[in-house]
């Protein structure tokens, strides 16, 4: 509960989010005020992990990052969303969502749409991905990719 109302505010309206998880499972919210986001190409993750199994790249996602991260498959890369702070530096290989952009973000608790779900849900109010992790982590990806 702590958790969906911490992300809830990161709406103008936080009873609209609020709303939007109870009808779809899904609330559209802006970054920029609790938390940026960098969407990472499905097929980066899966070559630093070694895996596309979502539940070894959850755990893989979980024990590198430390925070949430977002996987919505309706693109053809099948992006993940890694919530980091809005001050946060970012160089990496992937890009970041611009501020003011915004997200879909699922309800906490409850997987509510097979396309749009927590591969990591957040362990608690406030926590985020550190955006160094996320680099050691792709660091990984070419050279893997190079070896296969």
């Amino acid at each position: 509960m702590a958790i969906r109302m911490w992300l809830a505010r990161a709406h103008p309206v936080p009873r609209q989010a609020e709303a939007e998880w109870a009808n779809s499972g899904l609330a559209i919210l802006p970054t920029g005020a609790l938390f940026d986001a960098i969407r990472v190409p499905g097929q980066l993750i899966h070559t630093a992990v070694g895996s596309d199994d979502p539940a070894t790249v959850g755990g893989a996602l979980d024990r590198w990052l430390h925070g949430p991260v977002v996987r919505d498959i309706r693109t053809g890369s099948g992006s993940y969303y890694v919530l980091v702070a809005p001050d946060a530096p970012w160089e990496g290989p992937a890009d970041r969502v611009a501020t003011g952009d915004y997200l879909t973000v699922p309800r906490v608790g409850q997987q509510a749409s097979p396309v749009t779900f927590w591969a990591v849900p957040p362990p608690r109010r406030g926590q985020l991905c550190d955006p160094a992790h996320l680099a050691a982590l792709l660091a990984t990806a070419e050279p893997l990719a190079a070896e296969s």
